[in-house]
């Protein structure tokens, strides 16, 4: 049902001269600039409105949505459709009208004022619940219908889970328009490949049978743990021609533009050209948009990209693929910041397709996608992980205290032995955390996490203070002792290695030294001895794999303050430990972490999915996501007490805090959703049990759109909403 409020938009004239004056009332000189001006020019394409236009015969009435991404604007808005608009106003089209004045600007029965804005045009409809007079469509941008059915029903219900705006959504999913990409005709469709040969999809006990119901027209859903090596990406592209044998279409998602570049090769070597689009934001516009262009009309039915392409409007979706959702990438920045995972997972529901979520390793939700049935495991036998996997050594406190060389040069003895053997075969990855890791405290005496009683969040250690302090609910812990061992004593680590690259130099000083990180990021080394260094997430491929990878100050990314900190510290070694060559072929990696970590133990084992399985019963146990939802809503102290004041929120809601968060400093990069530079800013955490995250969303947005509309009346500060934070302590 439309409201009145958006009935606002009106209609002025560029025809009339005498600007809304009586009659005998002296020209302004405004009026008169105007005048001379219409007389001087002819506009071109400009948007015009119509003074007692004829309205169209058959559904003289359009819903809108404007391009007004606040919460208190999330509704469709009546429009009339004149007469000479009638054949381009069609569901789906871009359209301008005028938005912004109010019941009281109407003469002759006719709405004046407001601003032009841009929107979709949603459905035409015969009548309107609306009482007053309604303005017309401005303008038919294009003719081209880029808003399916289905594209604008998913738009929808992200904005619903991530209480957000339908308008917010529709930025992501539909790019800017270009005018050149849009009046090239696209190609021409080709017919359905042959279905491909199963390859190295052999490998795994159910890769076969994947593959044959994607070609016979199923919907297969699989969460897949790829063995080490280079050929996911083809084993990608040969599910893919599985699906487009059946005469359906494919949609891959990949973390960056590296993976989209193996993906695309692949695609092309196993399909010919013509068959894929590649759809990334780093793309030009126009080029972006002709792509996009030919997926909405048919001419390509299968897309690899970046998180930009996780709405790529593919025909008769048949399936859905995201490679390693535990990476930061899939996680959209801007409003109302969806993950990629989340989005293909209402695409496979609303579209019933197939899925499948691929990585070396394994996060607590594809876990639990298995633990619930919604989803089979696609695994390889104990054998063939033990044939692909390279040699795991650690190196723990213990050793490092023994080990003179690395008290004197950073590198302890076994490190640099893998070093000095490794080089004699090929190149050697040293993986070296990035800086910014804060840790937490942990027992001294085994390791495990200190957390608070009350609602088992992260204990942090106060300066001057002896006490520890909750990051979550604030709570103050001065008897903590460890429930696993019954120590009292803590620790905190302490980043080092800050000269590991020039450490590593003067160790090794015939062979060069290749660095991959921030703004430098290498995509492939030769197969030459050499030393790479890297960050994790920015490990280059090496032509026949590393020959041996250092994964050096492991504390330093086990240490993080933050829930998913073994999860993702084992997600990265495992990255790097992918690209080395197998056992058999002399493959070695050594890490640098306490051998007795959980995490450090799954790798050894290389066993992602058993820590996965793990880390999920833990948490469903504390009531953590994914198994709970939570929300965090952060902003200065004022406006966060104010927003949870005024929110309804479910019955079985807790609320942990608010705790402050760390001031952002002037100079290093700022995190997406940090604090303004130098403002304090408070968070609360909001947690659900399951089943009742659609209610919070509910409840926060409608929280968020009452203050949007009272625009700040009374003093009250702006808050930032979030919905599925990743980053909670």
């Amino acid at each position: 049902m439309s409201v009145g409020f958006g009935k606002n938009a009106c209609v002025s004239s560029g025809d009339e001269r005498d600007g809304g004056r009586g009659e005998g009332a002296p020209p302004e000189q405004l009026a008169l600039i105007r005048e001379s001006v219409r007389k001087a020019e002819v506009p071109r394409a400009k948007p015009r409105t119509w003074r007692g236009a004829a309205l169209a015969k058959e559904l003289p009435v359009a819903r809108v949505l404007v391009d007004k991404g606040v919460l208190h604007l999330d509704r469709y808005f009546d429009y009339a459709v004149p007469e000479e608009l009638d054949a381009e106003a069609q569901p789906g089209v871009r359209v301008r009208v005028r938005f912004g004045a109010g019941r009281g600007r109407v003469r002759d029965g006719r709405r004046e004022g407001g601003g032009l804005i841009d929107g979709f045009l949603v459905e035409r409809v015969a009548e309107t619940d609306y009482s007053g007079p309604l303005a017309a469509l401005a303008q038919v941008v294009s003719p081209e219908p880029v808003l399916s059915e289905e594209l604008l029903g998913l738009a929808r219900a992200v904005a619903d889970r991530y209480a957000g705006s339908l308008a917010d959504v529709l930025q992501l999913a539909v790019p800017p328009r270009n005018a050149r990409a849009e009046q090239r005709p696209s190609p021409a469709p080709l017919p359905p490949p042959a279905v491909p040969e199963v390859g190295s999809w052999a490998r795994y006990e159910h890769g076969g049978a994947f593959l044959e119901a994607l070609a016979s027209g199923g919907s297969p859903r699989a969460v897949w743990n790829a063995l080490p090596g280079g050929e996911w990406s083809e084993e990608i592209a040969r599910v893919v021609g599985a699906t487009l044998a059946s005469g359906r279409g494919a949609l891959v998602v990949v973390p960056d533009g590296r993976a989209v570049a193996r993906v695309d090769a692949a695609l092309t070597a196993l399909l010919g050209e013509g068959r894929h689009a590649v759809l990334t934001a780093d793309a030009g516009p126009e080029k972006r948009y002709r792509e996009w262009l030919a997926v909405r009309r048919g001419s390509v039915r299968a897309v690899v990209g970046t998180r930009a392409a996780m709405f790529a409007p593919v025909r008769d979706l048949g399936l859905v693929v995201l490679w390693d959702d535990g990476d930061d990438s899939h996680s959209e920045p801007h409003a109302p910041q969806p993950h990629a995972r989340e989005v293909l997972l209402l695409r496979a529901a609303q579209d019933k397709c197939g899925f499948l979520l691929g990585s070396w390793s394994c996060t607590v939700e594809a876990a639990q996608l298995v633990e619930t049935g919604w989803a089979r495991p696609l695994v390889a036998s104990r054998e063939q992980v033990r044939g692909a996997a390279p040699l795991v050594r650690t190196v723990g406190d213990g050793d490092l205290a023994r080990d003179e060389a690395a008290r004197a040069a950073r590198l302890p003895t076994l490190a640099w032995q893998a070093v000095r053997d490794g080089l004699r075969q090929g190149p050697v990855l040293v993986q070296v955390p990035r800086r910014g890791y804060v840790p937490r405290m942990a027992c001294a005496n085994c390791r495990a996490p200190a957390r608070c009683r009350h609602c088992s969040g992260p204990l942090e250690g106060q300066e001057g203070v002896d006490a520890l302090k909750c990051g979550w609910c604030g709570q103050e812990e001065a008897a903590w002792h460890c429930p696993e061992c019954g120590g009292f004593r803590l620790r905190a680590q302490v980043v080092g290695a800050r000269r590991t690259a020039e450490e590593l130099g003067r160790a090794f000083p015939a062979v060069p030294v290749r660095t991959s990180g921030r703004e430098h990021v290498l995509d492939t080394v030769p197969g030459a001895p050499a030393l790479v260094v890297s960050t994790p997430g920015a490990e280059p491929v090496a032509e026949g794999g590393y020959a041996a990878a250092l994964l050096l100050d492991g504390w330093a990314m086990l240490g993080r303050p933050d829930l998913r900190a073994g999860e993702d510290a084992l997600r990265r070694w495992i990255a790097a430990a992918a690209l080395v060559r197998p056992q058999g072929a002399g493959g070695t990696v050594v890490v640098v972490a306490e051998p007795t970590l959980r995490p450090v133990q799954a790798l050894v084992r290389w066993d992602p999915v058993g820590h996965a399985v793990r880390e999920l019963s833990e948490r469903a146990e504390l009531g953590f996501p994914p198994v709970s939802r939570m929300a965090a809503v952060s902003g200065p102290p004022e406006g966060v007490a104010a927003f949870l004041g005024a929110v309804e929120l479910p019955g079985e809601a807790e609320v942990l805090g608010p705790v402050p968060l760390p001031v952002t400093a002037v100079r290093g990069a700022r995190r997406v959703g940090a604090p303004p530079v130098g403002e304090r800013w408070e968070r609360a955490l909001i947690r659900v049990p399951p089943g009742r995250g659609a209610a919070l969303a509910a409840a926060l947005k409608a929280a968020q759109a009452a203050r949007m509309a009272r625009g700040g009346v009374g003093g009250e500060v702006a808050v930032r909403v979030r919905v599925d934070p990743p980053d909670i302590g």
